[in-house]
């Protein structure tokens, strides 16, 4: 008896080019890496911090810096996109349901970004109260 051979696709590199969804999928994956800068510079921050006063003003340098800036910049866009992204997800894998009605899509997306709303202000007041 002959060995059944599987069907095996061939994939070129840039097969993730030739749709539109493919494109989109991998622009959010690639929201990682300003996010991985980000976070890199929080560690390298509060690392300066431990060492002194010197070190904590050379941070301070470093991140006043305008492609500093600029990539912390990207990196809360890129944030943003992938929450969006996010959001729109969750009511199609989760669905909420209070008794036998569903929550509608919408809602469950409002929801999230009221709660995001809710979080950008308790830190501004936190952050605005100090001062």
């Amino acid at each position: 008896m002959a060995k059944q051979s599987s069907y095996l696709p061939r994939l070129t590199r840039t097969w993730w080019l030739k749709h539109r969804y493919f494109k989109l999928y991998m622009a959010r994956e690639a929201t990682v890496l300003p996010l991985v800068f980000f976070i890199g510079c929080l560690l390298a921050g509060l690392y300066s911090l431990l060492q002194g006063t010197e070190s904590w003003a050379g941070w301070l340098a470093f991140m006043a810096h305008p492609l500093v800036i600029l990539l912390n910049c990207l990196a809360l866009a890129a944030s943003l996109f992938h929450a969006w992204t996010f959001f729109e997800l969750f009511p199609r894998v989760m669905p909420l349901r209070v008794g036998t009605r569903t929550i509608p899509a919408s809602f469950i997306v409002l929801g999230q970004w009221v709660g995001v709303v809710a979080v950008i202000a308790l830190f501004a007041w936190i952050l605005g109260s100090g001062s």
